[in-house]
């Protein structure tokens, strides 16, 4: 496994996304409920040796991944604004090539060898996790975009995808605009804005996340869910469909190659 990047090294670009969006204490109405999306054919039919919250270095190799550097953080919290803890949040896209790390993929042959391509963390007490990614960069017939996918109790509660705020290709994308409005679809989106004094040009996103109900308000720690495509499962509504079966804390069981299938859900 390759190094998990420490809290204490991202504090000045997670300062700056915190700007965006801060929610405290039980609010007098509820927050929306963040849209689902879909997940797409793409999630890893192999997961990567590494699999931690920094996309950016796999394993120990000293050449990073080619691509705009980005810390990417938020919170998970309830519909009233409570975190939710031990949530396992996966996400997975691009590299910089536009190619998955998923053989069915027709753009595989030419993927960044340096990008990891999937990550993910475990949500702290106070709902936050963090990543360090590059920012997302088009998809033939697709917006740039990031997967995620959120697992509580065991199971895969939320299923979605974030999109770069005002980015020309969004209104024309598909999947975003399958949400059903103006407000859903800003719950979506995100500034991956320069972070001041960042010699090499980084950026920083937040990105909030809101459940409705969670598996009986379980928040100890059960694993990751399949993902939909294993567990038979299509794209729900609002919090998205159970997964079924789980792994043990340290990430999924092992898998199999799953079937691979042409889509424009990607």
């Amino acid at each position: 496994m390759g190094h998990v990047v420490n809290r204490r090294s991202f504090l000045r670009a997670a300062g700056f996304a915190a700007a965006a969006m801060q929610v405290t204490g039980v609010l007098a109405e509820e927050l929306m409920r963040t849209p689902a999306l879909t997940e797409g054919p793409f999630y890893p039919d192999k997961l990567p040796l590494d699999t931690d919250n920094d996309l950016l270095v796999v394993n120990n190799s000293l050449t990073p991944a080619i691509g705009e550097i980005t810390h990417l953080s938020g919170k998970l919290l309830s519909a009233s604004g409570e975190p939710i803890r031990n949530a396992f949040i996966e996400i997975w896209q691009v590299d910089g090539n536009g190619a998955y790390l998923h053989s069915g993929d027709s753009q595989h042959a030419k993927y960044d060898q340096n990008f990891q391509g999937y990550g993910r963390f475990l949500t702290a007490s106070d709902g936050s996790y963090y990543f360090r990614t590059i920012k997302p960069v088009p998809y033939p017939g697709r917006t740039p975009h990031i997967h995620f996918g959120v697992s509580l109790g065991g199971k895969r509660v939320l299923t979605t995808q974030l999109l770069i705020k005002g980015h020309p290709q969004n209104e024309r994308d598909g999947v975003f605009r399958s949400a059903k409005s103006e407000a859903e679809k800003n719950l979506l989106l995100a500034d991956f804005a320069k972070i001041p004094d960042s010699p090499i040009g980084e950026l920083a996103a937040r990105f909030d996340m809101v459940l409705g109900k969670t598996p009986e308000d379980d928040h100890s720690i059960h694993g990751i869910a399949k993902s939909e495509r294993e567990s038979g499962g299509g794209r729900g509504g609002f919090g998205g469909p159970p997964g079924g079966g789980s792994g043990g804390p340290g990430g999924r069981p092992p898998r199999g190659e799953s079937e691979k299938r042409g889509s424009t859900e990607r």
